[in-house]
């Protein structure tokens, strides 16, 4: 049965023990690993670029690492993260919209 992203977020934050106050050591960890990720999805474009080869397996459990802290993140700061995508496509749409009409 496939999960959605909101029961993604929630088993992340309880193995990452992650809850709406966290500390603020608590929080810098999630956003340092969250850089390192997309640090790590950024290197494989890099050789993407230098060899003309991507490690598509690779690039891809790179993109879980970085949905992983994504969604402790989320839950961090309270938030469902099918309201926050929801939000971000509406601001998208909005600056899409925006850039047209000039």
């Amino acid at each position: 049965m496939p999960m959605t992203i909101d029961e993604y977020a929630a088993w992340a934050a309880s193995v990452a023990k992650v809850d709406e106050h966290p500390s603020n050591e608590r929080l810098s960890y999630l956003g340092l690993g969250l850089a390192g990720e997309s640090g790590e999805v950024a290197d494989h474009i890099k050789k993407l670029l230098r060899d003309d080869w991507l490690d598509k397996a690779g690039l891809v459990e790179e993109l879980g690492d970085v949905i992983y802290y994504w969604a402790c993140l989320c839950a961090a700061t309270g938030q469902q993260p099918s309201e926050l995508l929801k939000a971000s496509a509406a601001k998208i749409r909005r600056r899409i919209s925006e850039a047209a009409s000039r």
